[in-house]
This record gives C-alpha cells, structure tokens and sequence, in this order.
C-alpha cells in the first residue's frame, strides 16, 4: 500500500518507521513517535495511509479501548486488521497505527473524544461508534455537552458512515441522532449522571426505567437496534430475530454491553454474528484491563477507572467478590487530567466491607474523600507494594497513570 504513497509520503515512513524501530528497541513501545515524525514530514500523510483501507473509529468515554480490540478481534484479529490496541488514540497514534500494518485493508481505531472531527476527516470511515459520554479530565477536555456536541458535528459530516450508538445514554443519542440512519444498541445504564439535559433543546430529561425523554420537546431513547438481554443467560439480541450468546471471559456488565457493540459493528461489515461472537470468547484481558497477576501469597486484579462512570462499572463487578480487598491509586498527571473534583461524585459508599487502602499522588484527596464516607482505611506510599501486603484476592483500581505505572511493575 506504501507503494502508491507519493516520494514526500513515502520518506515519511521510512523516517517514521525507524524511530518507532529506535524507541522500541531502548524499551519504549513507540505507539506515538512514528506518527509525529511522520505528520511532521508530511501533514496529510494520516489521510494518505488510510486510503483504500475500510476504516472504524471508535469513541466515547469509557470503553474505547476494550471496544475497539473487540471489534478488531470479531473482524477477524491481529492478521487481518490494523488497530492502535495500545490505546494510543490522538492522530499521532493512529498514524503510527496504520504505518505498522499497511497492507491491512480493514482497520479499528479509537479515538479521543476531542479529535474525532479531524480523524473522520483525514480517514472517511465506513462506521464511527459512539460509546458513552461523561464528565472526564474537565481540565483538558472541557465540559462534556460541549465534547458531545463536537461529536455530532463529526457525525453530521459524515453522512455515508454508519453510525453505532448507545440509545441509553442521552448524550450519546444527541450526537447519535446527527446520522441519518443511525443503528442503536441498548441496555440499561447505571450511570445517569450525566443526563439530565436535552441534547437537542436543553430542555429538562427525565428516566422512568428503561426509558429517556425530554419534557420539552418530546426527544426520547431511540428503539434499540441491538440489544444486550438477559433470558437463561446474557445474549446480544440483533434485527430479524437474531440472537447469539455471549460467552465472554472479561467480566461485568460493562464488557458484555461493549461485546454487543462489537456483533453489531462486524454484522455491518459483513461477519456473522455467531461467527462475530466466537471470536470474542478467547479475549480475557485488553492492555492489562481485567489482567490477574499471581503473586507470593495470592493474587491481584487490575481495574481502570478513570470518572464517576467508569467507577459506577467497577463498582458493580467489585460488588460480585464482597469482602475483597481494594487498593484504589489516584493519580493526577497530565494523562489524568490535574483536576481529582470528580472524587466526590463517586458512589464510593458501596466499598464498605471490603478493605480499602489509598495509594496515588492524589491519596491525601482520596483519604479525605473516604473519611466522608465513612469508610474505614489506610494510605500507601505504593499501590503495587500495598497488594504484596496482603493475603489472597485483592482488586487493585487505579486511574489512568495509576493503572499503566502498576501494570508495569507487575508485569
């Protein structure tokens, strides 16, 4: 595919590829620098790399990681499809992405909220999915109305993409209902806190149970297209009476509702849906997400969360081992975003009964934040050092550096 590329282009990635090569080889992963040096060279070389490629962008909050290597593994896998699995998602990384796959013609890529606009634009995809939105790194990314409104611009720009969206989330619908014909996916959210206002009028939204809508001008929860249900066990429920059953190893509700995403999205693209989720089964841990790490004396999980949504999702899966130790480390670096505010909108009440200990940069907040809710705890100078202290299971939750600094040390 480079073949085509024109000689200014092409000098791009041969640049590009051997500092990837260089940063790889002196124990960095080299996710990003490829592509800065490549965009530096060359500025439209992200839209010349995706040419002839069908391309899928993922994004939205929470999820976009996990998301994205499930639809990658439901298309067909590490063989057959060009993806940023290390959750490089800004355009440096998704150029780098598809410079170390460039005879890939399919490729699945998630992006950070605040560039979807320019990725669609460089690289025309075939689908965009629309994941969630919630208040995350105010500090960086802004107030999250406006995030999702930049999304539907994106949305609206791209009318020959399908687009795959969760109705149950409102903002997530707003920019969903850009589309001329979006396709949705439903399951009951826990996460509502980010959804008392009308995407398109502003008017006040209220829930009464699985339903959204809107006082004012009457928008309501689109009908889902796909839906994650529950009979004798958890299955993804799709158009003309479609179901398959979803046997996945990552735990919670969380990633049996973005496995639906996945089916959905691959059943566009032209997989079958049982063939879709087959593929899924194997899928036990993404980018360390979910990972469990024996050690002298038992074992440790590791959890990201990140804002009060994606805790709501951790929340529900540490419910299922009450009792389990937890090591929460909260960090607030320029990857987190510096503001820590969005601790005292976490339902952090539902950890009691189980051992808590608080690590992080940010563990005098987070003690404080637990004194309040009258939780019982210790601080740690180390995350990873707290659960080598204790005996048996323990769940260790960190925000994003919190997380990358321990699966490191662990690994």
């Amino acid at each position: 595919m480079t073949d085509r590329l024109p000689p200014r282009a092409r000098l791009a990635v041969v640049a590009a590829r051997g500092v990837s090569g260089m940063a790889r080889r002196t124990g960095r992963h080299g996710s990003v620098i490829g592509g800065r040096v490549a965009t530096v060279l060359d500025r439209r070389v992200l839209a010349r790399l995706a040419v002839g490629r069908t391309v899928v962008l993922v994004t939205g909050t929470n999820g976009k990681t996990t998301t994205t290597s499930m639809i990658a593994r439901a298309l067909g896998g590490d063989g057959e499809v060009a993806t940023n699995h290390l959750g490089a998602n800004m355009p440096d990384g998704i150029t780098t992405a598809l410079l170390d796959a460039p005879d890939r013609r399919l490729a699945v890529m998630e992006v950070d909220e605040s560039y979807l606009g320019e990725v669609a634009a460089a690289t025309d995809p075939a689908a965009i999915v629309l994941l969630n939105f919630s208040r995350d790194q105010l500090d960086r990314v802004g107030e999250v109305r406006t995030v999702a409104r930049r999304v539907g611009d994106a949305v609206a720009a791209h009318p020959r993409a399908r687009v795959v969206a969760f109705a149950d989330d409102v903002l997530c619908a707003g920019a969903g209902l850009r589309s001329a014909a979006p396709l949705w996916v439903s399951s009951p959210s826990s996460w509502t806190g980010d959804a008392g206002v009308c995407p398109r009028c502003d008017g006040p939204v209220t829930h009464a149970g699985l339903r959204w809508t809107c006082g004012s001008c009457g928008c309501e929860r689109p009908p889902g297209n796909w839906a994650l249900v529950h009979d004798d066990g958890w299955s993804a429920r799709g158009p003309d009476g479609v179901e398959v059953p979803l046997e996945i190893a990552l735990p919670g509700h969380a990633n049996r509702l973005n496995a639906t995403f996945a089916i959905a999205v691959a059943a566009e693209l032209g997989v079958a849906p049982a063939v879709a989720a087959a593929r899924l089964r194997g899928l036990e841990q993404v980018g360390g997400r979910y990972r469990t790490v024996t050690r002298p004396g038992g074992s440790t999980r590791l959890l990201l969360a990140k804002n009060p949504a994606g805790w709501a999702q951790v929340l529900d899966l540490l419910d299922e081992g009450p009792g389990r130790p937890v090591v929460v480390a909260v960090n607030s670096r320029e990857a987190d975003g510096r503001d820590v505010s969005w601790l005292w909108d976490v339902p952090f009440e539902r950890l009691a009964g189980h051992p808590v200990v608080v690590a992080g940069d940010r563990s005098a907040e987070l003690s404080v934040r637990l004194a309040y809710a009258g939780l019982p705890h210790r601080i740690a100078d180390d995350a990873v050092g707290a659960t080598r202290d204790t005996l048996g299971a323990v769940d260790l939750v960190g925000n994003y550096t919190a997380f990358h600094d321990a699966t490191r040390v662990l690994a």
